[in-house]
């Protein structure tokens, strides 16, 4: 049975739902994502898109903040001894641009709604109105437009950014599965054996 915190030698329950909670929507959230963004405005589907595409965002906003909460209070399991310096680099700095891209994305995916002339509301799953950030809300419509067309190219851009570098992070994890034959993978499966530090 996995522990709930992290250890030494693995990540605890916690970590290891929050992660592929997280992945599974990300994931999900580009494909639909991409899949409407050549859809025409006449598409009886495009609201209802536009709905869940939010609410998968919003929902990956906030696992993402928990998940950051909690590595903060639970500190990872280390890379493994014998990785070289510039791997130990690329790893660190791939991990950093994932957690900043899983809090960015659809914080500016947010405030790119929050600035839109159109004023819809965002329903949370159907279930109740997700607010939105009031001080760029209540902006004219004048002050909206160049605003909602910032974020627009922020939000593109991040995304994007999330194409790139989810493969290259699922490549790494392969990667150190069957070529360097560690446990850089393993940690991060729940039932599976993870070797003791000495």
């Amino acid at each position: 049975m996995t522990a709930t915190t992290n250890s030494r030698t693995r990540y605890g329950a916690v970590a290891m739902t929050l992660h592929w909670l997280i992945a599974i929507l990300v994931i999900a959230n580009i494909c639909v994502g991409l899949y409407f963004s050549d859809l025409p405005r006449s598409d009886p589907n495009l609201f209802m898109l536009v709905q869940t595409h939010k609410s998968i965002g919003l929902t990956v906003l906030v696992l993402s903040l928990l998940r950051l909460g909690w590595r903060l209070v639970n500190p990872v399991p280390p890379l493994p001894a014998g990785m070289s310096a510039p791997l130990r680099f690329l790893a660190h700095a791939s991990h950093f641009l994932l957690y900043f891209l899983i809090v960015a994305i659809p914080l500016s995916g947010w405030a790119l709604v929050s600035s839109s002339k159109l004023g819809l509301p965002t329903m949370y799953f159907g279930l109740f109105q997700w607010p939105n950030i009031s001080f760029l809300s209540d902006m004219t419509r004048e002050q909206k437009g160049p605003m909602h067309g910032l974020f627009d190219d922020t939000h593109v851009l991040l995304a994007w950014s999330a194409i790139v570098l989810v493969p290259i992070h699922i490549a790494a994890a392969l990667y150190h599965q069957f070529w360097r034959r560690d446990d850089v993978l393993k940690r991060m499966l729940p039932g599976t054996r993870v070797a003791v530090s000495p």
